[in-house]
C-alpha cells in the first residue's frame, strides 16, 4: 500500500544501484567483493550502496524456494472483495496473516490480490473461513489454486537503463 509518507520518502536508485540489483537477481549468493569487480567500484562502495538498498526496503535478499518442493500441498491466490471505506484496517490484518506472502491492493474485478501457502488443505480451509472471511469489510474471496509453475523468476531487472 503506497502512502503519503512512502512516496516522500522514496529514494532514487542510480545505474550503479540498478546494475547492482540486477546482479543480485541472477545470484543472490554473489559476494561484495564480486560485484565490485564486475562494476569496476569498490568493495566499501557496494557495502553501502547494498545497505542503503535493503535499508530502505529497495531490495531484500532471501532465498527463493518452489513451495511444493519444500513440503506444502496447497498454494495459490486469492481475489478479494472489500469494503473499500475499511480498505486501511483490512489490509493491515490481511498482512499480519503468515500464510500469505503477497497482498496488495489493486484496480480492476477485485480490491485486494493476496498470494498463500498453506501446508494442506486443512490448513487453506482454516486460512479462508477462520482467518480472512472473519475480517470486518471482507465481501468475497474467490480461489485459484497452483497446480504448477510454469515459470518462477524474480529477475526482472529495473526501470533504469
Amino acid at each position: 500500500m503506497i502512502t503519503k509518507k512512502m512516496k516522500k520518502n522514496k529514494i532514487k536508485i542510480d545505474a550503479v544501484d540498478s546494475q547492482m540489483i540486477v546482479l543480485l537477481q541472477n545470484d543472490g549468493r554473489i559476494s561484495n567483493t564480486a560485484i565490485a569487480k564486475k562494476l569496476g567500484i569498490a568493495e566499501s562502495t557496494v557495502r553501502t550502496r547494498l545497505k542503503r538498498l535493503i535499508d530502505n526496503k529497495i531490495v531484500q535478499i532471501v532465498a527463493v524456494s518452489s513451495p511444493f518442493d519444500l513440503g506444502f500441498q496447497v498454494a495459490g491466490n486469492f481475489k478479494i472483495s472489500i469494503d473499500l471505506k475499511k480498505k486501511d484496517s483490512i489490509m493491515q490484518e490481511l498482512v499480519a496473516i503468515k500464510e500469505l506472502w503477497y497482498v496488495v491492493l489493486t484496480t480492476g474485478g477485485t480490491d485486494v490480490d493476496a498470494d498463500f501457502i498453506a501446508p494442506s488443505f486443512e490448513d487453506l480451509q482454516t486460512l479462508i473461513f477462520e482467518k480472512i472471511n472473519k475480517i470486518d469489510g471482507i465481501n468475497k474471496i474467490e480461489t485459484s489454486l497452483i497446480m504448477q509453475y510454469g515459470k518462477h523468476k524474480f529477475d526482472w531487472g529495473t526501470a533504469i537503463p
